[in-house]
């Protein structure tokens, strides 16, 4: 038996919450290799021995075929093309203040998207914004002075070099 949701009488339910709490992250390997080599400015991948699709952030098994990658690290491109995205219109902790792009870029050279900020794009009229990433945007990354590991140590923009739309 299925019930309406749609009843104008329905009062909305809203639960709130605070998640605070400390984790360590265990990379592996491949993914490990991923991180360090942030630190040279540089993106790898990891290449699929069966299906050999390159994959962004490099780690351990394919998502596609589950095949261990662990074997033939690549460097991929800096340009890309926004797959999807999302703009944040509330504060996040750890982000700028909104709004805020984050999408999963498709990087030349890699066969899955990787997920960052993107700058570099007025977002006076979100509408607009939206619209614009929808097109298939083309970005480049752009990477901190000093980077230190962490995926946060480059972001992508809208007006670099094989950016833009």
């Amino acid at each position: 038996m299925s019930q309406q949701t749609d009843e104008p009488d329905v009062e909305l339910v809203t639960i709130p919450g605070q998640w605070n709490f400390g984790y360590t992250y265990f990379a592996g390997r491949v993914a490990s290799a991923f991180f360090h080599e942030l630190k040279n400015k540089r993106i790898m991948g990891s290449r699929c021995p069966q299906c050999v699709r390159v994959l962004v952030p490099a780690r351990g098994f394919c998502d596609a075929c589950y095949a261990p990658t662990e074997r033939d690290l690549v460097e991929v491109g800096t340009t890309g093309t926004v797959e999807t995205f999302t703009i944040l219109t509330e504060p996040f902790p750890g982000l700028p203040e909104p709004p805020v792009v984050v999408a999963l870029v498709l990087l030349e050279g890699s066969d899955s998207a990787v997920l960052n900020a993107v700058t570099g794009i007025d977002l006076g009229d979100l509408d607009a914004a939206a619209a614009r990433l929808l097109a298939g945007m083309r970005v480049g990354v752009e990477f901190r002075a000093e980077c230190e590991g962490r995926i946060t140590d480059f972001h992508f923009v809208a007006d670099l070099p094989g950016g833009g739309s």
